[in-house]
C-alpha cells in the first residue's frame, strides 16, 4: 500500500467516489477554481467539471440548505465548510432539517448527504477559529460524526459516510492534514462507520480517543512503554454511531481508563464516555477513569497558551499514572 498524507486520503476518496457515483457532487466556499482551502479538492473541477464540483457564495447556511434540498431530491451532496467553526452559522439546517428530515417524513426519504468541516486548535487561529465543536453533533440524533485518525481511516470512512444514506458530519483536524501513513489505493476499501479500532494492545489501561488525540494517545503509550505501562489505545472513528463495545471490551480487559479529548471539559463527550465506562466496567475497574480534556476557556492566540489549552502527550502520560496509582 501506497504512503499518502491525510489531506491526499481525503482527495483519492472523494475522487473515486465521484467516479462511481454520478449522482455524488461537491461544493464549498472556494472548492473548484482554488482546490479548497486545504487543497483537499485538488484537481476536481479539471476531472469532474463545474456541474458537479461548484463553487458557492459566503453563506454556510444556504451551502447546507441547498444539500439537504439536493440529497432529498436525489443526489448525494458533499458540502465543504471552510472550518467547523462557521457550522455554527448553519445550525438550524444542520439540527433542524439535515438531522430531522428522514424521521419527520417517516423515513419516506433519506438525506444521503456528507458535510465535510477541518476543525481543532494547535494553528494559532484564535478562539473563533481554533473550536472542537464534535459533541454538539453528537448530541444530536440523526447525525452521524466521524472523526478519522489516520490517513487510511481518512480514506475509507469518507467513503463510507458518502455511500451511507444517513447525514454525515464528516470532521477532519487542520493539524493531520499533512501527517503520513499507509492507504489502501483499492477503490472499493472501506471503513465502516460505527466501529471503533484497538490501534495498539495493552494489558495495564485503555486510552480511549478520537481523531489528533488518538496519535498523541499513540505517543504516550510509547513513552509509558519505557516505565513499563502497557497501554491499549481505542480509536473510536466515529461518535456516531458509538461503538461501545469494543471500549467497554477493552476496558474490562485492562481495568483501567483514560479518556481523551480536545474539545471542552465541561460537558465533553469525555464525560459519556466515562459513564459507559462505568455502567459497563464498575465491578472490574481497579481506579477511577481519569478525562484529560481542553480547558474550558476560549482559544488564546499565543502559542505558548495555546498549548496549554489542548490536551498534550505529557498530560496523556500523566493521566495514566495517575490511574495507576489510583485505588478504589
Amino acid at each position: 500500500m501506497p504512503d499518502m498524507t491525510y489531506r491526499d486520503a481525503l482527495n483519492l476518496a472523494l475522487k473515486e467516489e465521484l467516479r462511481h457515483d454520478p449522482s455524488v457532487v461537491i461544493w464549498g466556499e472556494d472548492v473548484a477554481l482554488y482546490e479548497g482551502s486545504f487543497k483537499v479538492t485538488r484537481g476536481l473541477l479539471a476531472e469532474f467539471g463545474e456541474e458537479r464540483v461548484k463553487d458557492t457564495p459566503i453563506s454556510e447556511n444556504t451551502i447546507v440548505g441547498v444539500a439537504v434540498g439536493a440529497a432529498m431530491g436525489g443526489l448525494r451532496p458533499i458540502a465543504e465548510l471552510m472550518t467547523v467553526n462557521f457550522a455554527l452559522l448553519a445550525m438550524d439546517q444542520i439540527v433542524n432539517h439535515m438531522a430531522k428530515v428522514s424521521s419527520m417524513f417517516g423515513g419516506q426519504t433519506h438525506l444521503p448527504m456528507v458535510i465535510r468541516a477541518p476543525g481543532g486548535g494547535g494553528s494559532q487561529l484564535a478562539a473563533q477559529h481554533s473550536q472542537s465543536l464534535e459533541s454538539y453533533f453528537m448530541h444530536c440524533p440523526g447525525l452521524y460524526v466521524a472523526v478519522p485518525a489516520t490517513p487510511a481511516d481518512a480514506k475509507g470512512l469518507l467513503k463510507s459516510s458518502i455511500r451511507d444514506n444517513n447525514p454525515v458530519m464528516f470532521l477532519e483536524h487542520e493539524l493531520l492534514y499533512n501527517s503520513k501513513g499507509e492507504v489502501s489505493d483499492d477503490p472499493e476499501f472501506l471503513v465502516p462507520l460505527g466501529k471503533a479500532q484497538v490501534k495498539r494492545e495493552g494489558t495495564d489501561v485503555t486510552i480511549v480517543a478520537y481523531s489528533r488525540m488518538t496519535i498523541l494517545a499513540l505517543q504516550a503509550a510509547a513513552e509509558l512503554e519505557k516505565e513499563g505501562i502497557s497501554c491499549e489505545v481505542v480509536d473510536l472513528r466515529t461518535l456516531s454511531p458509538l461503538d461501545t463495545e469494543t471500549f467497554v471490551a477493552s476496558v474490562k480487559k485492562t481495568g483501567r481508563a483514560v479518556v481523551v479529548e480536545e474539545c471542552w471539559h465541561t460537558a465533553g463527550l469525555g464525560g459519556h464516555i466515562a459513564s459507559l465506562i462505568y455502567e459497563g466496567c464498575f465491578d472490574l475497574l481497579q481506579s477511577p477513569v481519569q478525562r484529560v480534556s481542553g480547558l474550558d476557556v476560549p482559544m488564546p492566540y499565543s502559542r505558548k497558551i495555546e498549548k496549554l489549552c489542548i490536551p498534550q502527550p505529557e498530560s496523556i502520560v500523566a493521566a495514566v499514572r495517575e490511574t495507576m496509582s489510583g485505588k478504589y
